[in-house]
């Protein structure tokens, strides 16, 4: 049976209210990071709770400078590219720049042992790790694409050595029918090559078979 529409309203229960408020709050901030380092988008979310207490998120650089950001885009009016972007002050683009520089030497400092000089507040340290995990996410996209080129320059590379030592040394297939065709005679297993083709030596029909066979393996190799 097909779910009803569920009536949006506000929870009486204190308690439920408070449980659902955090587990929300707490989903909205992770899909905002999420979205964030995916699209590489700049996001700054605020919220009060009903006691008033401020939380807040920046992905990038601080809240000061996202609500500056905002201010002035908001001044110029939207951007007519059909996505609904605002267009930021070449300046105002500058500051939020040298602020993120700012930002990531403070935290390379802090990173490196010097704390006892450096103190960095949540806001600071949630930016910082935006951008670890934005570096990371670029570093392994990277990695991966660089591997898959060797792997294939690697496959075409010796496809195409394969083929020039089957066509430039015909020989090398001659001998290894040769070695496998005195195997099978050793056995007593070229009857059937014979049945097949009843017109033709057994001998000859079986090495332009696998003559044949060895042809395609090597072409289909890679």
């Amino acid at each position: 049976m097909a779910r009803g529409k569920v009536q949006l309203r506000r929870i009486e229960n204190p308690v439920h209210r408070q449980v659902t408020f955090c587990k929300r709050r707490a989903g909205l901030l992770k899909k905002a990071r999420e979205l964030s380092v995916l699209c590489d988008a700049d996001i700054g979310i605020i919220i009060f709770s009903a006691h008033g207490k401020l939380y807040d998120l920046a992905t990038t650089g601080t809240m000061d400078g996202l609500i500056e950001r905002y201010k002035s885009a908001s001044g110029e009016g939207m951007a007519a590219d059909g996505c609904g972007d605002q267009r930021v002050d070449p300046k105002q683009e500058a500051m939020v720049l040298k602020q993120e520089i700012d930002l990531l030497q403070k935290g390379l400092r802090y990173i490196y042992g010097n704390r006892a000089n450096e103190h960095m507040n949540v806001d600071e340290l949630n930016a910082l790790e935006r951008y670890l995990e934005m570096w990371m996410f670029n570093i392994r996209s990277a990695k991966m694409q660089i591997m898959i080129q060797e792997i294939q320059a690697l496959k075409s590379k010796a496809s195409q050595l394969i083929t020039v030592q089957i066509y430039k040394y015909p020989n090398i297939i001659d001998n290894l029918l040769k070695v496998e065709l005195d195997s099978l005679y050793a056995g007593g297993h070229v009857e059937s090559c014979q049945r097949n083709s009843p017109g033709k030596d057994s001998r000859t029909a079986w090495t332009d078979r696998r003559r044949h066979d060895y042809s395609r393996s090597a072409e289909w190799a890679f």
